[in-house]
Order: structure tokens, then C-alpha cells, then sequence
């Protein structure tokens, strides 16, 4: 009798525990669906705003063009359409505001090409990147790899699309913008590493103090520590292999620093972290380590892998009389740990873009380019945000 009255007194227990269980799936669910309504709305509310600024701004463009009117009382009237707007559609369309739209059709003058994926705010820091090919492949970017408005902002600040050192191969760099537009499953031999790799890589995110020297294993805590971050400095379809990753050999043990996996190029990439001014010792040591890992790692659909030597200053010697030279899978990759002003930082891109013009003489097959600001680099080069 008394196991009867337990299994009696057991059942309104499951009972509530299944309606507990129930009642949390609903709300679940019911919250999934509100928060893809939501969204959603979100999407076309958006793409509403900007196909409206747009046309705002082609309207804008069209009437100056059409009467010729001339500077002083284009703005007049840019001033006067913005009082009138102001009071009945709110400060979004202010004299300031006017003249983004304005610099937004100029800047995107094909409707249809507009990416909804894009906000506003992506727009705005878009429009003001002068070179038409640097902007496109920031926008491409921004849609493949989800880039919010900040993480734009701060390609755009560290001149990412100038830092790939495929810009330093003019043959490359004509096709460089398109590059984005491929899809993930592209056939890797159509990219090369140069497509992917930036020069010097920013890491000041990492907070590390820049005037003193830091010991290698702080540095590398410190990148696992912002992983995240350095994820999206890498770029796309690099993901995290892991620390410290162990390479057997019959007669010993090797430690390569990082590794990472990179889903487009599919390949693997080492890196060495070095805290000061790189060597042929350190370009020798990690010319091993891919040659190892290529023999023991690599699976037989990878491609070769890449060898990076990240350093605190990079070697032109280095670059043309060691075994970097002519070599398309080891890199010497300076990186900084601060963000200098754009006019420090594009002739800092330069001199890395000569180092590595130096390493690949042959295969450019053309002298090393002097160190003078490119076409994109000119004026305000990438961006003026």
C-alpha cells in the first residue's frame, strides 16, 4: 500500500514538471517569432530610409545640375529646404543631413546596387572613402562578414583594404575589389594568400603599451584574450585552431605559436610571434614548422600551408636575400600596437608594400616601386571619416 500512495503522489509532479516544460517551449517559441518579426521590420524599415535618402539626394543633385545654380545659393537653398523639412519631418532632415544625402547619391548614384544589408550608418561612413574601388570592397566586406557600423569605421580608420599586400602587386590590385563579390565556395587557386593578408596588422586593441618591449608570451595572451577582435582583423573566413600547437617528430617536440584555419583559401596559417626586429633565424625556423605541418597536419584536400612571422619591425634585406624571397607561403608581417595618424600609417602601408615588392621581385617581375603614395593613398587616400 504505501508504494501505491508514492506513485499516486509522484504523478501530479511529473504532470506540473511537463507543464513547466510546456509552457517554456511556448514562450520560446512565441519569442522567436516576435524577434524575427521584429527583425524583419527592422530590414524594410531600413531599406526604406535609405532608397528614401537616396532619392532625396538624387532630386538635390538633379535640380543643381538643372538650373546650374551656383555654389552660395545652392546653399542657400540647401538651407532653406532644410527649415522647411525640420518642421515637418524632424531634425533627420536638416541642412547637415541634406548634404549627406546629397554625397550619397553622388557617391552611390545606381539604386539598385544599393545593399540592403547596409544601414545608414554604413552609408555614411561608406561615402566618405574617396577611391571608388576601396569603398566597393568595404561594402562587399561589410555584407560577407556582418561588420556592425563600428567595426566598419574601424577598417575604414585602419585603412584595411590598402594594408592587403595584394595591393602591392599592381596585377593583383586591379582585381582586388572584385575579389569580395565571389562567393565562399570560390575555387581556392583563384586567391591568393596576398588576397588575405594585411600589412602591419593593427593590434591596438590590444591595449599593450607601444614604447616599451613586451615578452612574446604576453603578447600572445593577450591576442587569445581578444580573440574576437583579432579575428575580424584577420579578415574573412579565418577561424582559430588553437596555442601552442604541438608538431611531433620522431627525435622532438615543436611549438608553433598560433594557428589558424582559413575556410576560403583552405589552408592553414602559422604564426610566429616575434616582440622584436625579425631574422633569417626566425624566417628559417618557420619555414620548418609549415614543412613539417604540411607533412603531418595537413589533410590531403588542404592546400599548402602559410607561414606568418609576425614581427615588431619587418627587414628589406630579410625580405630579398633570405628564403622569403619569391616565396608565395612565408610572410613577414609587421604588426603595431597603437593607431598612428593616416598620414603615418599610409607611408607606414607604403614601406611594408616596398618590403614585400622586394620579397616578390621575380614573381611581379618589375622593379620595386619607390615610396610614394599610390593612387588610391593620394590626398585622403582610403578614407576621411
Amino acid at each position: 500500500m504505501p508504494r501505491m500512495q508514492s506513485k499516486r503522489m509522484d504523478a501530479p509532479v511529473k504532470n506540473e514538471k511537463e507543464m513547466a516544460e510546456r509552457d517554456e517551449k511556448l514562450y520560446r517559441s512565441i519569442r522567436r517569432v516576435i524577434e524575427e518579426g521584429r527583425a524583419a521590420v527592422s530590414r524594410v524599415a531600413n531599406t526604406a530610409m535609405v532608397r528614401t535618402y537616396w532619392a532625396v539626394g538624387r532630386l538635390i543633385v538633379e535640380d543643381e545640375h538643372g538650373g546650374r545654380r551656383k555654389a552660395e545659393y545652392g546653399k542657400k537653398q540647401l538651407a532653406a529646404l532644410a527649415r522647411r523639412l525640420t518642421v515637418e519631418y524632424g531634425p533627420g532632415y536638416d541642412a547637415s543631413n541634406l548634404r549627406n544625402m546629397r554625397q550619397f547619391y553622388l557617391a552611390f548614384p545606381i539604386c539598385d546596387a544599393l545593399r540592403h544589408e547596409l544601414s545608414w550608418t554604413h552609408y555614411r561612413l561608406l561615402m566618405h572613402v574617396d577611391d571608388p574601388a576601396a569603398r566597393e570592397w568595404y561594402a562587399n566586406e561589410c555584407v560577407a562578414q556582418s561588420w556592425s557600423s563600428r567595426a566598419l569605421d574601424r577598417q575604414i580608420a585602419t585603412q584595411s583594404y590598402g594594408r592587403l599586400l595584394a595591393a602591392a602587386n599592381p596585377d593583383r590590385r586591379r582585381k582586388q575589389a572584385a575579389l569580395p563579390l565571389s562567393p565562399i565556395g570560390d575555387k581556392p587557386r583563384s586567391l591568393v594568400p596576398g588576397d588575405f593578408i594585411r600589412n602591419p596588422m593593427m593590434l591596438e586593441f590590444l591595449s599593450l603599451p607601444a614604447d616599451v618591449r613586451i615578452r612574446e608570451t604576453r603578447l600572445e595572451s593577450a591576442l587569445i584574450s581578444h580573440l574576437r577582435d583579432l579575428l575580424l582583423e584577420l579578415g574573412r573566413g579565418f577561424c582559430f585552431v588553437g596555442r601552442q600547437k604541438r608538431i611531433r617528430t620522431e627525435t622532438d617536440d615543436y611549438f608553433v605559436d598560433l594557428v589558424f584555419y582559413n575556410a576560403i583559401l583552405k589552408c592553414y596559417f602559422l604564426f610566429d610571434l616575434k616582440t622584436s626586429r625579425i631574422t633569417h633565424q626566425d624566417v628559417g625556423q618557420m619555414d620548418m614548422y609549415r614543412r613539417m605541418f604540411d607533412e603531418r597536419e595537413k589533410q590531403p584536400d588542404d592546400n599548402p600551408t602559410v607561414g606568418i612571422i609576425l614581427c615588431s619591425e619587418t627587414n628589406g634585406d630579410i625580405a630579398r636575400y633570405s628564403i622569403l624571397k619569391g616565396n608565395e607561403k612565408l610572410f613577414a608581417v609587421k604588426y603595431k600596437l597603437y593607431l598612428p595618424s593616416e598620414a603615418v600609417l599610409r607611408k607606414e602601408i607604403e614601406e611594408q608594400k616596398e618590403i614585400y615588392r622586394l620579397q616578390m621581385l621575380d614573381a611581379f617581375g618589375q622593379e620595386p616601386l619607390a615610396l610614394s603614395p599610390g593612387p588610391m593613398e593620394a590626398g585622403n587616400g582610403e578614407g576621411n571619416v
